[in-house]
């Protein structure tokens, strides 16, 4: 990772910005949204708390209604190799690690060695977090160490000015009709007027992709905006 995630989502969190950018167009939506969702697991309604409470990044917390929507995307889509781009405090990696086969299995990259102990801390603890990986280091350098077309799944939520890097290597590693997932792509609504180094990047990324012939693209305004992707056959 090129600079720290963590501190360009803090950035966004103590500033005047909303929590996210469903606060922007429905104040309510996003409360009404997670109240009629299923509820996680246990374990991971424990890491959502300790994640709001206990770190000074709560914004980075993907949530019950982003949880269950990757669990419902590893589910329906059979995927069995994942690669989860940005750990935290591992609640998206465990949450798709919950909704796998037996056989599956979870590759998740994080840079913060801080947050990489307590993640680890958190797999330990459930049946699940025998199927993640947990590897520490920048995660452009680990994706160049994977190879071509192994990987069924990729869910990217990282530094935004790495997104654009970390998108090549994930559409080299997925297998053909494979899927990337690419979180917080409004931004808390700054690409419409980008200003910054990272809201430049994401409105940069997003155009990319928009480009791409090998991207079958779907925009989602879910939360802070998800991009969902399939690669296509050359």
């Amino acid at each position: 990772m090129k600079s720290d995630p963590k501190d360009s989502k803090k950035q966004a969190h103590t500033s005047p910005s909303p929590y996210c950018f469903m606060d922007v167009v429905a104040g309510e939506a996003e409360e009404y949204a997670r109240g009629h969702t299923s509820p996680l697991s246990g374990l991971l309604e424990e890491i959502e708390n300790f994640s709001l409470t206990a770190t000074p990044y709560p914004s980075m917390l993907t949530g019950r209604v982003e949880g269950r929507f990757l669990q419902l995307i590893v589910q329906l889509s059979g995927a069995r190799r994942i690669v989860d781009i940005g750990t935290f405090t591992g609640y998206s990696a465990l949450a798709m690690a919950e909704a796998l086969s037996g056989e599956g299995r979870i590759l998740t990259i994080e840079r913060d060695l801080h947050f990489a102990k307590i993640a680890q801390g958190f797999f330990d603890r459930s049946p699940a977090g025998a199927q993640i990986a947990l590897r520490t280091g920048e995660a452009l350098e680990i994706l160049r160490s994977l190879p071509d077309e192994q990987t069924d799944l990729v869910f990217i939520d990282a530094d935004k000015q790495g997104y654009a890097a970390y998108y090549r290597e994930s559409m080299r590693i997925l297998k053909t009709g494979g899927l990337l997932l690419t979180d917080n792509v409004l931004w808390y609504g700054r690409i419409f007027h980008p200003k910054d180094d990272d809201s430049r990047a994401i409105a940069d990324f997003n155009e990319l992709v928009n480009a791409d012939s090998a991207a079958e693209r779907l925009f989602l305004t879910i939360r802070d905006g998800i991009y969902l992707i399939r690669k296509r056959a050359a």
